[in-house]
């Protein structure tokens, strides 16, 4: 009897070790997914859907299907983010990047919506503070307040009578 529970020990302690091998092994590997997770919210779907290459929801996209499989592999051997999606922009062209990189003329597509939106703002208010500003007419005569309290007078005069 003692045999067969100790036999029955070494068996529970080797499927535990088996578990907890397979466990890290597994954790390991969503590590390496979340991580090409990570670069794939970085690139487009390029089968012409304008999607996020994590988020192609086209039933049936080789084009993602292969991507995500590239993506997976370069990640897995080790490779550096940038490395992955410099070889991505040499198969695919620069149109593979989610967001234009911050870099050259490319700048101007951060930097051009704050541009307009300022330009806006100042015509919005230059407009508002010329149309509070009185209108004088063109080509009127200048009137001094002397000749205008004058003239009041005689309209109040003529009025009371």
């Amino acid at each position: 009897m003692r045999a067969t529970t100790k036999l029955a020990a070494a068996v529970c302690a080797l499927g535990l070790a088996a578990a907890g091998v397979l466990l890290v092994g597994g954790v390991a590997q969503a590590q390496q997914t979340d991580h090409a997770k990570q670069i794939g919210k970085r690139l487009l779907c390029m089968c012409n859907c304008n999607q996020i290459l994590t988020a192609c929801n086209h039933v049936g996209c080789t084009v993602s299907t292969s991507m995500l499989k590239k993506l997976d592999q370069l990640v897995a051997r080790g490779d550096s983010d940038d490395l992955v999606i410099q070889g991505f922009v040499q198969e695919f062209g620069p149109q593979v990047f989610a967001e234009p990189p911050s870099k050259g003329i490319n700048r101007i597509a951060w930097f051009l919506p704050s541009i307009a939106l300022f330009t806006g703002l100042a015509i919005v208010i230059l407009v508002i503070l010329r149309w509070r500003r009185p209108a004088s007419a063109p080509g009127a005569p200048k009137v001094s307040a002397e000749i205008l309290a004058r003239a009041r007078e005689r309209a109040d005069l003529e009025t009371n009578e």
